[in-house]
C-alpha cells in the first residue's frame, strides 16, 4: 500500500504527484503574474487621468494572470470551472451586466463594468485556476506577508519622523506609499499580511522548519504597529472581528492563550512605550462616539449612506447604473454633506477630495446595482466565507495538513466582508480584493482536494 502511494501507476491521478517536490519550481511560473500582482500594488497609478480609470502595476500584472489562466486553459484544454465554482465566482457578473444594460447611459457605465468584472470576477477566477496546491497558495500569501511588512516599515517610520499623512493637524498618520489620497491603502495591506501571518503561527504547517512559527507570531505582532498608526478606525475593527473568528476557530485554550499575548503587546507598545498612546486612544473611544457626536468625516459617511440609499429606493431593482453615484449623489444627499475631504501631507500638498463614493461596499452595490445586483454579490461571498469555514472544519476534524491555508482564507474573507461596512472599491488595493476572493474561493471549493495528504489515511494505509 505505501509503495502504490509513491509510485502510482501511469494514468492514474496521484496526490503525491501534485506535491511542491516533483513539479519544481518550473512549473510554477504561473504565479509569477500573482506575486507581481500583490507586490506591485504599492507602486502608483501610472495611467488613466481626470475622469477616467486609474491603472496601476498590479492592474496590468492582473490582467497578465488573467491572460496566462486563459492561455494555459487552451493549451491544455482543461475544463475551465465545476460547477459550483462556476455559479459562486460567475454570479456576481449577473447583476453588473444588469446594471450596465438598465443604466440610463450604458456607455458611461461600461468603465465601472470592466472594473466590476476584473476585481470580482475574473482575478478571482484566475487565482482559484492558477494555484494547483497548497505551495502556491503560501506563496501568494507569503507576498501578502511581504507587502505588509514593506509597508509597514515605510509607515512607522512616516510617523517617527512625522513626514506621514496630515492628521489632527500633525503630519504624522502612516500611509506607506499610498499617500494620502488612498488613506487606508496601508492599513489594508498591513492587515492582509497580519491575518495571514497570525494564521501561521497558529496553524503551522507539518514539516515546517522549527522557526516559522515563533517567527511568524512576531511578525503578526509587529504589524500591529503600523496598523495602529494608521488611525483607520475600520479597519481595526474588521481585524479585530477577522482574529476573533480565526481563533475561535483554532480551540478556545489557544484563543485564550493569543488573545493574552495580543493584550500583553498592546500595553507595552501603547502604554510602556508610548507608541501614539494618547492619539490612539482618542481614536479608539471616537468609535463609541460615531452615533452621539459623530466628526465630519463620520457625519459626511452618514450623508453619502443617505444617497445611496435614496438612489436605491428610486430603482430598486436594478440601480441607477455602475458608476451612477457621482451622477447622483447631489440629488439625494443631505445639504450637509461637505464638498470634499482635506488631505495632505506625504510629499503631497494640500487638496480637497471629492466625495464620490458611500464608502459602504454594501450600500454602492444596492444604490447602483440594486437588488439584483447586491442579491447576487453577496450570495457569492456569502458561499465562499461558508464554504471555507465548513471546508476548515471538516479538516481540523480529520487532522489535515493544510489548516493554515483554511485558517487564512476564513480570516481574510471575513476581514474583507467586515471592512467592506466602512470602505468600497478605489485606489491600488482594489485588485487585491480579488486576489484574496480567489484565494479563500480555492480553499472552500477546492482546497482540501489539492491540499496535503492527511497523516492520518498515509498512516493507515501504510499499515
Amino acid at each position: 500500500m505505501a509503495a502504490t502511494l509513491t509510485s502510482p501507476s501511469p494514468g492514474a491521478p496521484s496526490r503525491t504527484a501534485a506535491r511542491p517536490g516533483s513539479g519544481g519550481w518550473r512549473g510554477r511560473w504561473p504565479l509569477v503574474p500573482l506575486i507581481a500582482t500583490v507586490l506591485l500594488t504599492a507602486l502608483p497609478y501610472g495611467l488613466g487621468g481626470e475622469g477616467g480609470p486609474a491603472i496601476g502595476p498590479a492592474d496590468i500584472a492582473s490582467a497578465i494572470a488573467v491572460l496566462v489562466c486563459a492561455g494555459r486553459l487552451l493549451y491544455l484544454r482543461q475544463r475551465p470551472l465545476g460547477g459550483a465554482a462556476a455559479l459562486v465566482l460567475g454570479l456576481p457578473a449577473l447583476g453588473f451586466a444588469v446594471a450596465t444594460v438598465t443604466a440610463a447611459d450604458p456607455a458611461a457605465a461600461l468603465p465601472g463594468l470592466v472594473r466590476y468584472l476584473q476585481v470580482f470576477v475574473l482575478v478571482p477566477a484566475a487565482v482559484y485556476l492558477l494555484l494547483k496546491d497548497v505551495l502556491g497558495f503560501r506563496i501568494v500569501a507569503g507576498a501578502l506577508v511581504l507587502l505588509a511588512l514593506v509597508q509597514g516599515v515605510v509607515g512607522v517610520k512616516q510617523y517617527v519622523t512625522g513626514t506621514g499623512a496630515s492628521y489632527m493637524g500633525e503630519e504624522i498618520r502612516a500611509v506607506g506609499t499610498f499617500g494620502p489620497s488612498d488613506i487606508m491603502g496601508m492599513a489594508t495591506v498591513v492587515a492582509y499580511g497580519l491575518l495571514a501571518a497570525a494564521a501561521c503561527a497558529l496553524r503551522t504547517p507539518r514539516n515546517a522548519p522549527a522557526w516559522l512559527r515563533p517567527c511568524a507570531a512576531v511578525v503578526a505582532v509587529t504589524l500591529t504597529v503600523p496598523l495602529a498608526l494608521s488611525f483607520s478606525r475600520g479597519v481595526w475593527i474588521a481585524t479585530a472581528a477577522a482574529l476573533l473568528v480565526a481563533l475561535s476557530l483554532t480551540g478556545r485554550r489557544q484563543a485564550l492563550v493569543s488573545l493574552a499575548v495580543l493584550g500583553a503587546t498592546g500595553v507595552v507598545l501603547v502604554g510602556g512605550f508610548g507608541v501614539g498612546s494618547e492619539m490612539i486612544a482618542e481614536r479608539a473611544a471616537s468609535v463609541t462616539r460615531v452615533a452621539s457626536s459623530p466628526d465630519r468625516s463620520v457625519s459626511d459617511r452618514y450623508a453619502m449612506w443617505s444617497a445611496a440609499g435614496g438612489m436605491w429606493r428610486e430603482q430598486p431593482l436594478t440601480g441607477v447604473g455602475l458608476k451612477g453615484f457621482p451622477a447622483h449623489r447631489d440629488a439625494h444627499a443631505s445639504i450637509g454633506l461637505s464638498s470634499g475631504s482635506d488631505t495632505a501631507g506625504a510629499g503631497q500638498e494640500y487638496r480637497k477630495q471629492a466625495l464620490l463614493s458611500p464608502h459602504n461596499m454594501y450600500l454602492l452595490i444596492l444604490g447602483e446595482q440594486g437588488l439584483i445586483g447586491l442579491t447576487a454579490v453577496v450570495g457569492s461571498w456569502a458561499a465562499i466565507l461558508i464554504g471555507a469555514v465548513r471546508r476548515l472544519r471538516l479538516a481540523r476534524s480529520r487532522g489535515h495538513a493544510a489548516l493554515d491555508c483554511g485558517l487564512v482564507a476564513v480570516a481574510l474573507m471575513t476581514w474583507q466582508c467586515v471592512n467592506f461596512l466602512y470602505s468600497d472599491i478605489g485606489g491600488p488595493t482594489t485588485v487585491l480584493g480579488g486576489v484574496i476572493l480567489g484565494l479563500a474561493a480555492w480553499w472552500a471549493l477546492d482546497g482540501l482536494e489539492k491540499a496535503d495528504v492527511p497523516a492520518g489515511p498515509l498512516k493507515a494505509g501504510a499499515a
